[in-house]
């Protein structure tokens, strides 16, 4: 089920809010929780068994995290602490990653005449999400951060909360721990301060990032042999629009839906496209999945505590595993390891931009939004093959204009829409416009909230009625 449904937007949503403003506040964990496994179960069907399996593993084992005076002592914790995470790891790895390895497998013992079945998984939905919380539950226990909730409706309230559930934020356990354990604020207040961030989303993803979606599809689905330049660079940078616009858009409707519930998330975005690096860049892009891998792989690594080569590798590492985490493919690997080599670079040469030096950080601006989309052609491409015919037009230039098909697809409509969505590349790096949405008193915040609840929401509601929306580009990881 979609946020951009018709039955989640006229159904799903209001049944909801109206049980949490209904009820006593005591009960908030117990609809939340009841609501994100019927969300998570129309979508992802029989797979939900899984993530109960995951559920009970994790909530059974949390309190056994604990660290106190008595049983069980430290090794056997730390022994039982890898034993979950092992577990939560298999899981995915099983059902993400096992059907490409055995691809490979295949593909390799063929060129010795060997014939090696494959194996095929249905891919969960949100599984890369829901496991990424679960370890960050038990750790964050294992460390003393937090305690262990014996309550079950609260654990389920963590893990199945639906906003989050399949495409983020990714919520550490710290950040929400004592959200769930003492309900506060006014609901009413709740729900008018989320809902004008939830229509912003919306408005991001129906009216931009799905008008921008066919004509990007026209430009990747071009036969190698009629690829242009100009066919290559409008789909890298339609799809480095339509992947913020979309995605972003889903943590805007994700952050509201979570406020009208009662819960702060955590910002996903902070203008990622005004990086003067990509180390910036990964400061401001999918916050929350950066900080995760910074919490509970690269400082673990190491860090950057033990010398310059330890810090690459652990860099090196770290973004190998960003890239696969988002799919079974050598695309996403690769996608990974440049952005990996890339800030290892910048660190080799102290790469350093401050707001004192404007006509630099402008030239280092230009420098890292290509670098980005460059980037973004790797992880859009099906394979490898097609990502290599996209750059090398992209840096071989030739006149041949864009294909039939794909200036079919470039209506005046999405022009004007791309070109609108084209001055993100141009805003300032601060202030974040999405969180202007929240103030309740100030001027800029009401004239933003009055433009996207009546232009923006009405002709979001308006498309989503006759069926022009798409699922989220994040489901699939």
């Amino acid at each position: 089920m979609s946020f951009a449904s018709p039955m989640f937007l006229w159904y799903f949503m209001p049944a909801v809010l109206a049980a949490v403003l209904v009820a006593p506040r005591s009960r908030r964990n117990g609809i939340v929780a009841v609501a994100g496994l019927a969300f998570y179960a129309v979508g992802a069907g029989p797979t939900t068994l899984l993530l109960l399996a995951c559920m009970v593993v994790n909530y059974v084992m949390g309190p056994a995290m604990e660290p106190d005076d008595g049983e069980p002592g430290p090794k056997r914790r730390r022994r039982m602490l890898i034993g979950v995470i092992v577990f939560d790891v298999a899981v995915l790895v099983v059902w993400k990653y096992a059907g490409f390895a055995s691809a490979q497998a295949a593909g390799l013992a063929s060129l010795t005449g060997l014939d090696l079945p494959t194996v095929s998984f249905t891919l969960p939905i949100g599984i890369s999400f829901y496991t990424f919380h679960h370890i960050s539950y038990v750790v964050d226990i294992y460390r003393g951060e937090r305690r262990a909730l014996r309550d079950k409706v609260s654990f389920i309230a963590y893990i199945a909360m639906f906003p989050q559930l399949v495409a983020g934020p990714i919520v550490r356990y710290r950040e929400i721990a004592d959200q769930l354990t003492q309900p506060r604020g006014h609901r009413l207040d709740d729900i008018a301060t989320g809902f004008p961030r939830f229509a912003l989303g919306l408005t991001k993803k129906v009216v931009i990032a799905d008008s921008l979606a066919p004509m990007v599809d026209a430009c990747f689905t071009t036969p190698f042999d009629q690829m242009t330049t100009a066919t290559a660079w409008l789909g890298a940078v339609g799809y480095t629009l339509q992947l913020y616009f979309d995605f972003s858009g889903y943590s805007d409707m994700a952050i509201g839906l979570g406020r009208m519930l009662g819960f702060t998330l955590p910002e996903n975005f902070a203008r990622p496209y005004s990086s003067a690096s990509i180390t910036e860049f990964w400061r401001r892009w999918h916050m929350s999945l950066s900080r995760w891998f910074r919490d509970y792989v690269y400082i673990p690594l190491g860090g950057n505590r033990h010398g310059a080569r330890t810090t690459y590798r652990n860099l090196w590492i770290v973004f190998a595993l960003v890239g696969l985490w988002h799919g079974a493919n050598w695309t996403f690997l690769l996608w990974g390891l440049y952005h990996g080599t890339v800030l290892v670079m910048e660190r080799r040469r102290r790469w350093v931009v401050t707001a004192a030096e404007p006509a630099r950080r402008l030239a280092c601006r230009a420098l890292t939004l290509l670098i980005v989309v460059v980037g973004w052609v790797l992880f859009r491409s099906p394979d490898v093959s097609t990502a290599l015919v996209f750059l090398r037009h992209m840096v071989v230039p030739d006149l041949a204009g864009l294909t039939d098909v794909v200036a079919a697809s470039l209506t005046h409509q999405r022009l004007a829409i791309l070109l609108s969505a084209a001055l993100v590349f141009l805003l300032p790096a601060q202030p974040i416009t999405d969180r202007h949405l929240e103030p309740v008193r100030s001027r800029p915040a009401t004239v933003l909230r009055a433009g996207v609840m009546t232009v923006g929401l009405l002709y979001s509601t308006l498309l989503v009625t006759t069926g022009t929306f798409s699922p989220f580009l994040y489901y699939r990881f």
